[in-house]
């Protein structure tokens, strides 16, 4: 940028007047913001938002940031989940500022602009889930995880707002029709009290398109129960995003993290993580609220009580 700089200050020699900025950066095809921002001397701070900084000061509430993350069971949060856990304790900041002061403490799960620090665990990239679902909504999805002595994939199914009401674990490497149904099965007696004809009408359970999920056990199990079989569209992976998204949070905070002996323990750590999962994880989409506040809202006193 001094080239630009000396020849815009050179004359010409034709008419004596200097070329002038504008004019060596329309022919060079430079922008002339380059060129101002080059003539700041350099930053010994990162940028901040013009304003008033808030009753708290960044050191207090970096403090208050590294409370939530420390306390909260699970990894991989970003600055969103902590501004709203933030203002669940009575801490109003705005969420600019506390992605501020996330990346300039290593702090972020992830990279963001030029924030390099990162903080342990390295979530999967993945890509956005476009479209509407129904709060009648189950997505079924499965994945596997390996205990020392043994293979064990464990399917889970959750019920929309992202909620998980069953599990099963199992020691084969290949779960089988009747073995995909038992989470299905958890959780309607976990959800309506009781297992019977007809009991899970209004639901929809959307599954890809496996062979366990398209057997004629599987699907006279879900006419039985009055549950509509609702297939994502063949090589479309999305229509299944919300169970997709479900088993990488599941990956992220506990099978990549822990390691199980026997099929035992981790059957006792899928209990755990979908108690600790239902009450405290938090959904934007929800105002920020755990899945068991807001199943709570849509069932009837009735159905809390028994």
């Amino acid at each position: 940028m001094a080239e630009v700089e000396a020849v815009s200050r050179a004359a010409s020699p034709s008419s004596g007047k200097p070329y002038g900025l504008a004019r060596v950066c329309r022919v060079w095809r430079v922008s002339r913001a380059t060129v101002y921002r080059h003539r700041l001397p350099p930053r010994t701070h990162p940028p901040r938002r013009q304003g008033p900084v808030g009753p708290m000061a960044d050191a207090v509430l970096a403090d208050a940031i590294r409370a939530i993350l420390s306390g909260c069971p699970f990894h991989g949060e970003g600055y969103r989940k902590v501004w709203a856990r933030l203002r669940m304790g009575g801490v109003r900041t705005s969420k600019r500022r506390v992605l501020r002061l996330m990346g300039e403490h290593g702090l972020l799960a992830w990279r963001k602009r030029s924030f390099a620090p990162r903080r342990h665990h390295h979530p999967r990239p993945g890509g956005h889930h476009v479209g509407h679902r129904s709060n009648h909504d189950v997505d079924r999805g499965g994945t596997s995880r390996r205990v020392r002595r043994r293979g064990s994939p464990q399917r889970r199914v959750h019920r929309h707002p992202r909620r998980a009401p069953g599990d099963f674990a199992l020691r084969n490497a290949e779960a089988t029709r009747f073995e995909a149904l038992e989470p299905i099965r958890q959780g309607v007696r976990r959800c309506f009290g009781t297992f019977g004809k007809q009991i899970a009408e209004g639901l929809a359970v959307r599954h890809d398109h496996g062979s366990q999920y398209m057997s004629d056990a599987f699907q006279k199990e879900l006419a039985f129960l009055s549950i509509e079989s609702s297939p994502a569209f063949v090589r479309a992976p999305e229509g299944n995003g919300c169970a997709e998204r479900f088993i990488r949070t599941l990956k992220e905070n506990l099978l990549w993290v822990q390691t199980f002996d026997t099929v035992k323990q981790l059957r006792q750590a899928l209990i755990e993580f979908r108690d600790a999962y239902n009450a405290i994880w938090l959904i934007e989409r929800h105002g920020f609220r755990p899945p068991a506040a807001v199943r709570a809202e849509q069932l009837p006193p009735a159905a809390l009580a028994a």
